[in-house]
């Protein structure tokens, strides 16, 4: 007995130092990662690095990821020197207002953002100041004052994230040369994380307790800082990475290019930080996370400009740009360049958007199920569609960001060819006629939105594909509009139809079916009237065709009055997001939109939008081939003459005769497409309510019933 206690005691003794022994030499090479990924290097073997080059700095930073991938700018040694001859005697700089009461953007973090700089600058064999005792001192001086003033910000984000996340990189990376005193600061500063929270914000937190855990050689504490980040590399929960390939948070709000590309680059470089140890990321970690890329992200992004309808709230200067190369960046490292499907997923990424080829090789239709959010690609143009629904949360304003995109979820609808087409036309938009949306004409404030929280109060919001074209539609009862939407997605063309247009307002209602910046001359194909004074132009029959930019547009069928203008508009990005300084920009943008008059009772419309044409082809295209059926309360159906196929929006149950003699009586409303080969009949349907378990039909006098997954569709084969 004695004997086994002894035993007993040594194995305890061992065991700790075992650990400890293995620990410590694992947190010395997650220490060496830091600073192999973030010291600059001339390595660039995407050769992103030069496409960064090429971009202008910018001057007004707050987002997050655009902070981190200027980061990866070549030190400017012009700059740096200026950052260590400007620097005060206490630690500060004099351009830096330290006062600054922003929620976003808030200017102390420009502080943290150079002491990582200098940090760099100091152990970058690239510049003439590698471990210069110059900038060796310019950071000990910066971090005092930090250490001694602790700037605060209104905005809890910065305190517990964003300050920890950048000033314990520089931490780590000079740990060596921090004297006791500064380092149990920087420990005081990282303790300002703690685990807790959801998504992305679990992440950046509990990968701020990781760096404080690397700074006290706590082994235990960054494992389960490691375990904490991968726990959220998981599909189907309430916020992350949606079964649908889509990322929420916030609730239950699409994020792709806010929260969710934040987590792509975070998990990216977590990837690379813990490559050559136990801590690594596995094949199936790395499997979601490319798979996040692969069927996600590669839909929103367009030559390089991230869809505007996956920024969120986050409408920057550039940001179409920035948030797609900082995507590139981090599928490029996913993995630590040791994952072969990883780099396979980044390198379809980086032809698509950044190579030579002349036209898109991803193409189709993919409508997220659960983001209430479509896009259509075809090889020389890309769509998109945005809504809410009483599920889906549209849009957020917060922190001053978004000011005016009350309307962006109403069905917002964005063509890209170039991809340039919205770029920057934040402060020049009437953010009342966004394409695609049906709303009040005022010059009053635009709503503001306190809280994030679904608004649409209707379920009827879905879409359904057949991977190829697809068909999306909204209900929209919100603030004092009523309207029923769809949109048809073909290989040429984009039909967009609305109907049930009400109003409790003495305000016009128009739609706007483009609202981009001027590329050339807008070409009325149609006699109108051209009003000099407003410079704009006024429809005087029911069918009118407009060329721009080779894309055309048609409208048809109805009384509605149709306007086309081309303006020079002037605004400031302060206006939209009031982390800027008040500016005023101006450029020359075209608009068309259908006025729809003050208190509308059930008006509706039809318009085609034809991308990537020549003018000669808008006004030979044959409206014949697309037969509007219904248009009414009860349904939107559309036979195509050319694809034999039946688009159909059914917000209540309805009977009619296919062109092949088959009836066809659909009791379930829903939203369905079918099309006739030989003796059979492809069904594509969704509930989009989500209200039932199936869908039931008649077919050629013969029941059907046909079971559903939820709201992402269903197929069928029915034999005629």
């Amino acid at each position: 007995m004695f004997a086994r206690k002894i035993i007993i005691c040594i194995f305890l003794l061992v065991l700790p130092r075992t650990v400890e022994a293995v620990s410590y030499k694992e947190l010395s090479r997650i220490k060496q990662n830091f600073s192999v990924i973030l010291v600059p290097s001339d390595t660039d073997p995407f050769h992103l690095k030069s496409i960064l080059s090429s971009i202008v700095p910018e001057t007004e930073v707050s987002d997050q990821v655009v902070v981190e991938l200027h980061q990866r700018y070549p030190l400017n040694e012009e700059k740096m020197a200026f950052y260590i001859s400007s620097l005060s005697d206490k630690g500060a700089w004099p351009d830096i207002n330290y006062e600054d009461k922003k929620r976003s953007g808030w200017e102390p973090k420009l502080h943290a953002e150079r002491i990582l700089e200098l940090v760099k600058l100091y152990y970058s064999k690239q510049t003439s100041y590698y471990q210069s005792a110059e900038v060796e001192t310019a950071i000990h001086k910066a971090l005092d004052y930090w250490f001694i003033s602790k700037p605060i910000c209104l905005n809890w984000w910065y305190n517990q994230i964003g300050i920890p996340k950048t000033l314990g990189t520089a931490f780590v990376l000079f740990e060596q040369k921090l004297t006791s005193k500064e380092k149990k600061a920087a420990i005081s500063v990282m303790e300002n994380a703690k685990f807790g929270m959801t998504g992305q914000n679990k992440v950046w937190l509990a990968g701020n307790v990781m760096i404080r855990a690397l700074l006290q050689n706590d082994a235990g504490l960054v494992k389960m800082a490691r375990d904490t980040i991968v726990s959220e590399i998981v599909t189907g929960k309430v916020e992350g990475i949606k079964d649908d390939w889509s990322f929420h948070q916030h609730g239950a709000q699409q994020q792709f290019g806010n929260y969710g590309l934040s987590f792509v680059a975070g998990m990216s470089f977590f990837s690379g930080i813990f490559s050559g140890t136990s801590l690594a990321f596995d094949e199936r970690q790395l499997g979601i996370i490319s798979t996040l890329i692969d069927q996600g992200y590669r839909w929103t992004v367009w030559r390089g400009k991230m869809d505007v309808s996956s920024l969120g709230r986050q409408l920057f200067h550039h940001a179409q740009v920035h948030k797609a190369l900082s995507l590139a960046f981090s599928a490029s490292e996913l993995g630590g360049g040791e994952s072969s499907s990883c780099a396979s997923v980044a390198h379809n990424l980086l032809q698509e958007n950044y190579g030579t080829m002349d036209q898109n090789p991803l193409i189709g239709h993919k409508h997220f199920w659960q983001s209430d959010y479509t896009i259509n690609r075809r090889p020389h143009w890309m769509t998109s569609v945005k809504m809410a629904s009483d599920r889906v949360v549209g849009v957020e304003m917060m922190n001053g960001d978004n000011m005016k995109g009350f309307y962006m979820a109403d069905g917002a609808t964005y063509l890209y060819q170039n991809g340039d087409e919205y770029l920057d036309i934040f402060p020049l938009w009437d953010w009342r006629q966004l394409p695609g949306v049906t709303t009040f004409q005022s010059d009053g404030p635009m709503p503001v939105i306190q809280k994030y929280h679904p608004r649409n109060a209707v379920s009827f919001v879905g879409g359904i594909s057949n991977g190829v074209q697809g068909v999306s539609a909204m209900e929209i009862n919100r603030a004092g509009i009523k309207v029923r939407k769809s949109w048809i997605f073909m290989d040429d063309y984009v039909l967009c139809l609305g109907t049930g247009i009400q109003a409790d307002s003495n305000l016009v209602v128009t739609t706007a079916l483009e609202q981009c910046h001027r590329k050339g001359d807008l070409k009325v194909l149609q006699n109108g009237i051209w009003n000099q004074i407003s410079n704009q132009w006024h429809a005087v029959s029911s069918e009118q065709r407009f060329f721009h930019n080779n894309v055309g547009y048609i409208t048809w069928g109805d009384s509605t009055s149709c306007v086309a203008e081309v303006a020079q508009r002037s605004g400031r990005w302060h206006d939209v997001m009031q982390m800027y300084r008040p500016q005023s920009v101006t450029g020359d943008v075209v608009s068309i939109y259908l006025e729809h008059g003050v208190s509308p009772k059930d008006k509706k419309y039809q318009y085609l939008i034809l991308p990537a044409v020549s003018e000669t082809a808008v006004k030979n295209f044959n409206l014949s081939s697309i037969r509007v059926l219904h248009n009414d309360e009860g349904a939107q159906v559309v036979y195509l003459k050319e694809e034999k196929m039946y688009c159909i929006t059914a917000y209540q149950p309805i009977s009619f005769i296919l062109t092949s003699g088959c009836p066809l009586d659909i009791y379930t409303p829903g939203i369905y497409m079918l099309r006739e080969e030989g003796g059979n009949c492809n069904i594509w349907c969704t509930d989009p309510t989500q209200d039932r378990d199936i869908i039931n039909l008649k077919f050629n006098s013969k029941e059907v019933v046909i079971p559903l997954t939820g709201r992402k569709g269903q197929t069928i084969n029915i034999n005629l």
